[in-house]
């Protein structure tokens, strides 16, 4: 259907769809998609320029697809043609503020597949007996982190192998860029560009609907607000000067009622013919400088997330004006309230509504931060995209100013304790910094890396390639998947990163956790990248091992892979960790962790079978043997080394709970967890010392973990209820009851 269509529909008589107002044709065509039309295209990409409606037409359509609101709608009076067939609502998971990965997370949970990976999800639905329909809106606002480019992600990653499937009928609102990218990826029969911008899908007594409809909301008092014929007039100038775009339309019209001295219809050079004149014309109209009033919405046009808190919002105008700002803002209300979007909710509450733990909308994402305790507070946003990509587009040195509001929001950390710190500044000051190309400089600090929400700190890592990023960051980034999985709160999230830096030799990093106020669980003393490891358990050296090496003065023995471990930090008698010295030159036993090892190990020691035959086949596995409470394997007979008795471990104070790849630590008094472990590996071997020394295995190594929590008092006669205390792993004395 073309433009000239439009005319006909209406003539016809027929009701304009109530949300929409018009674009008979567009609507035509998505509806010969919904029902498969015979030669009607099994993918449609609808694009356009920003501020072109393309949003509040995929909701319109949407309505109509969705059995709740079809019974709010006027079907019966509207055009037969531009109304799909009563089906299922489809799939629509929403790209906004997601990565392409949460995205194809969504995917799997609505279709309840076991897949995780675009082409393994692709796999699964291309083996539907009955074809699925999915609609994709708004991939422009893809991404936690905008600078990062995740449409382009999206587009490559979700709707490229998506549209690719044939078993597949895809919608997607997508920028004009990658819209072409992602029509090339397909034959032209199974796919149609719908420009909102091309003549053929032009609705120009649409816009003018629009228009009327904005103005009669106007004051009374206006002419043109009450008088029909006025109003009419005013309507069609508007929209003429519009030349299509929904986004300038709307931002005349707030203009006009609130300034309308001298409104001329007549006077084309009274009405905006873009997003920029919209912003410059006001500004005059209310005896302002355009400049300062895009200097005013700047950190509007870069803000991340849900918006900016209003408190932070005069500091980072002035920093990207290089001036004080404070007087145009405290006058400067009703010459940027056009262009602004208020919000009540807290910033990281606002930041994952509307997320989607299915992709039709229960609301539940890994971003969700539980630690948040900011409350409600106002936050501010720019009204559409459209105006921060012309506000930003406007700037002559956008690094520059990216770099200006980065260091304002550093100084907006009191004291640099990031616990302090507005929730804004925590999550998205990485998002700043990596416009300013200065993202690698900020990653140093395990503060930030704890505070900061992990989807997005994530996400503007990722965008930085991996030969800039320094040490921590490389942990981080490794270590970025559990914490997002895991939805830790700020406290887990040091915890698990306090181990990580133990695991890559970090360990001032994990001592700088441990200073910063966090009640970590535990202690990470030491760690080694060992695979193969299917058990462990924790025991004590005899006194004097089958070598005659002392125990308490043995040197540390080569690791296998031919180093020798250093002692950790910390890992002495302060912070909770037990030293195991003796008090005296007395000889002491040495306590110490075995590991099962494959066979051919360095450094292990074959443990013979039940008949003490040590050949290969009277052999049960080999062992290596490791000081439990610091770094370093020990140079010593598996033989020697005694596990505790029933009688220790029935009286220690903690025992543990294990899982595929989690465990829990609780107390014996309470049954309280004093520790959750969550691994990104499977975990293939557990032990928990008498005195709290937690050893676990898992397919990268072998990590030790002193809980710090202090035992608690039994407040009842402690019974044993529920399953049974947690024995060590499979190791010298085989599973224990």
């Amino acid at each position: 259907m073309s433009a000239s269509d439009e005319g006909i529909a209406g003539a016809s008589g027929y009701a304009p769809h109530p949300y929409i107002g018009g674009r008979t044709s567009v609507l035509r065509a998505l509806a010969a998609w919904r029902m498969r039309w015979p030669g009607a295209p099994r993918v449609i990409v609808l694009t356009g320029s920003p501020g072109s409606g393309r949003s509040r037409l995929l909701t319109g359509f949407l309505m109509l697809c969705d059995p709740r609101f079809r019974k709010q709608l006027p079907l019966d009076a509207m055009d037969p043609a531009t109304v799909p067939p009563d089906l299922p609502a489809p799939a629509v998971p929403s790209p906004e503020g997601r990565t392409a990965a949460q995205l194809l997370g969504l995917l799997a949970d609505h279709f309840e597949l076991g897949a995780a990976r675009s082409e393994d999800i692709c796999t699964e639905l291309a083996a539907r007996e009955e074809p699925v329909t999915i609609v994709v809106p708004d991939v422009d606002r893809a991404g936690p982190v905008r600078a990062a480019d995740e449409p382009a992600r999206v587009v490559r990653d979700v709707l490229k192998p998506l549209a690719a499937t044939t078993t597949v009928q895809l919608l997607a609102d997508v920028p004009r860029g990658p819209a072409a990218e992602l029509a090339a990826a397909l034959p032209s029969g199974q796919v149609r560009i719908i420009d909102l911008d091309d003549p053929e899908w032009a609705d120009p007594e649409g816009l003018v609907r629009h228009a009327e409809a904005a103005l009669a909301l106007g004051p009374p008092e206006l002419p043109f607000c009450t008088d029909p014929s006025a109003r009419r007039a005013l309507a069609e100038a508007l929209a003429e000067r519009a030349d299509g775009n929904r986004l300038t339309l709307q931002l005349a019209v707030q203009s006009l009622v609130m300034r309308p001295e001298g409104v001329d219809p007549a006077d084309p050079s009274m009405l905006p013919g873009s997003i920029g004149e919209a912003l410059d014309l006001h500004a005059r109209r209310l005896g302002a400088d355009p400049q300062t009033l895009r200097l005013m919405l700047a950190p509007l046009a870069f803000a991340e997330g849900a918006g900016l808190p209003v408190q932070l919002w005069g500091p980072l105008a002035d920093a990207v004006a290089g001036r004080d700002l404070s007087r145009d803002l405290a006058d400067g209300m009703p010459l940027a309230a056009p262009f602004l979007q208020p919000t009540g909710s807290s910033a990281r509450d606002e930041a994952n509504d509307g997320k989607a733990d299915g992709a039709t909308g229960e609301a539940n994402d890994g971003a969700t931060d539980g630690d948040t305790a900011d409350g409600d507070r106002t936050l501010l946003r720019l009204l559409h995209p459209g105006i921060a990509e012309e506000i930003r587009a406007g700037l002559p040195d956008v690094p520059g100013a990216q770099t200006r509001i980065a260091m304002a929001l550093l100084d907006a950390v009191p004291q640099q304790d990031w616990s302090r710190a507005d929730p804004y500044i925590s999550d998205h000051l990485a998002a700043h910094t990596l416009e300013a190309g200065l993202l690698p400089q900020l990653l140093t600090d395990p503060g930030l890396f704890a505070h900061a929400d992990p989807v997005a700190m994530r996400a503007a890592i990722e965008a930085v390639p991996l030969d800039q990023l320094g040490a921590p960051a490389r942990t981080y980034l490794r270590t970025a998947p559990l914490l997002t999985r895991s939805q830790a709160p700020a406290g887990l999230r040091a915890a698990f990163l306090e181990s990580a830096f133990v695991e890559d030799g970090l360990a001032p990093y994990a001592e700088a956790l441990h200073r910063l106020g966090f009640p970590l669980p535990w202690r990470t003393l030491w760690s080694v990248p060992l695979t193969g490891v299917r058990a462990v358990t924790t025991g004590a050296l005899t006194p004097a091992d089958a070598d005659g090496v002392p125990a308490g003065s043995a040197p540390d023995a080569a690791a296998p892979d031919g180093t020798t471990a250093a002692a950790a930090a910390g890992a002495g008698t302060d912070g909770g960790v037990i030293d195991s010295g003796p008090a005296s030159g007395a000889p002491a036993s040495r306590p110490v962790a075995t590991f099962v090892v494959p066979e051919g190990t360095p450094g292990s020691r074959t443990v013979p079978g039940p008949d003490g035959d040590a050949s290969e086949g009277g052999a049960t596995g080999a062992l290596l043997v490791h000081d439990l409470l610091r770094p370093g394997y020990v140079d010593a007979d598996p033989a020697h080394v005694r596990p505790p008795s029933e009688e220790a471990r029935a009286a220690a104070p903690f025992a543990f709970t294990p899982g595929p790849d989690s465990l829990q630590v609780w107390a014996r008094a309470n049954r309280e967890v004093v520790a959750t472990l969550v691994s990104d590996t499977p975990i293939t071997g557990a032990d928990l010392s008498p005195d709290g020394v937690l050893v676990v295995a898992t397919e990268r190594g072998v990590t030790a973990r002193q809980i710090l929590a202090a035992p608690a008092a039994p407040t009842v006669p402690a019974q044993r209820t529920g399953a049974a205390d947690s024995a060590a792993s499979d190791g010298l004395e085989g599973n224990r009851p």
